[in-house]
């Protein structure tokens, strides 16, 4: 065989790799994932590259925002297979658009530096004319920590954080290191709790309605300080510690001596230190065995520059008389050792009770189900 004739077979059969690669996704093993006696895990999309945070329509749509893609999907389930059988791309060429939200049959979709609405939504997936209306511009345009994570509480407010731009910084007289909160026509805009460096997921109790947040700890105190953190936020004008203090009581080593740990709210459950928690959800579905309902998941990203890498999976944290009790890990085997396959983004509670979950790694979006 010549080599003009290898070089045909070899790019003919790169061909056939690159025309299925986009016409059918790629195959994840799934098998190396472990959970609980019960559980399922299953594909309901791979076809979403660098997928981020989730949100629902009230037609089923679930709506999946991405950082280094600038695009914004659309995924729909035709023939209730629980798997996606179109994907539409809402749309494109934005500054980091991970932040998605719905309410009242429109799509929030928060940029860096503000925040768009898509009107209707669910009736205009396929308008290639579609036009957003921008609902605030005036967030800061800092890129470190500046993607967001956006979700409407149950005042009917939109609560959109802003990190601080920096590893660890002091900027004490603006609104960075904050969670804000804004009408849904982006006004009154105002800090609802501070001091929190970088939260990319946030979820309220069911009964209680009280905020819950991640955070995510800052780097350069090695491998095993500080951890990430849950918190906690029943009212307004709380201050979680940073950058003074990270964890329950590990003051920092620049700012910490101008403070004490005690001023501030400590975390309700310290999490594995550079984890990279992101999305949590309370799970308020019906499909899960009993013990689970109204208690935590948290998707954890992984670590970027610990030695050893920590992370890759979804924790569960229990509450009992609205107290962390445990913090567990509810499934796991994104990686393999030091191999990183996938990494966990966000979680959404579906109608019928499964969990969904995105992975900007892999490009996907699992669901995970209980059958016995």
């Amino acid at each position: 065989m010549t080599k003009k004739l290898l070089r045909i077979l070899s790019l003919n059969i790169f061909l056939i790799c690159i025309t299925m690669s986009v016409g059918q996704a790629a195959k994840l093993p799934l098998q190396l994932i472990q959970l609980p006696e019960g559980f399922h895990i299953e594909i309901f999309s791979n076809t979403v590259p660098n997928a981020r945070s989730l949100a629902l329509g009230e037609k089923g749509t679930v709506f999946v925002g991405t950082r280094t893609e600038g695009k914004v999907y659309a995924l729909v389930d035709l023939d209730g297979d629980y798997k996606a059988d179109q994907r539409f791309v809402i749309a494109q060429d934005l500054t980091m658009p991970n932040g998605v939200a719905f309410k009242d049959g429109d799509l929030y979709v928060a940029e860096i530096h503000r925040i768009l609405r898509f009107d209707d939504i669910e009736n205009h997936l396929g308008d290639p004319e579609l036009e957003p209306h921008i609902v605030n511009q005036s967030l800061p345009h800092d890129r470190w920590h500046g993607w967001k994570f956006i979700r409407f509480g149950p005042d009917g407010k939109l609560y959109v954080p802003i990190g601080a731009p920096c590893n660890v910084c002091d900027k004490p007289k603006t609104n960075y290191a904050t969670i804000t909160r804004m009408d849904p026509n982006g006004n009154s805009q105002e800090i609802f709790a501070k001091g929190i460096r970088n939260t990319v997921g946030f979820d309220w109790h069911p009964d209680t309605g009280d905020l819950w947040f991640t955070d995510n700890g800052r780097d350069m105190m090695g491998d095993d300080i500080p951890p990430d953190e849950l918190n906690h936020a029943p009212v307004k004008d709380m201050h979680f510690g940073f950058p003074y203090c990270h964890g329950r009581d590990i003051e920092d080593p620049k700012y910490g001596k101008y403070t004490s740990c005690n001023e501030f709210v400590p975390a309700a459950q310290e999490l594995g230190p550079h984890v990279a928690a992101l999305g949590m959800r309370f799970y308020t579905g019906d499909m899960f065995p009993a013990k689970y309902k109204n208690q935590i998941f948290i998707a954890e990203h992984g670590s970027w520059n610990r030695s050893k890498k920590i992370g890759y999976r979804i924790s569960l944290v229990t509450l009992e008389n609205n107290t962390p009790a445990s913090y567990t890990t509810f499934a796991q085997g994104w990686n393999q050792g030091e191999e990183v396959w996938g990494r966990p983004v966000d979680v959404l509670n579906m109608p019928d009770g499964s969990l969904l979950v995105s992975d900007d790694h892999a490009g996907a979006i699992y669901r995970i189900f209980f059958q016995e």
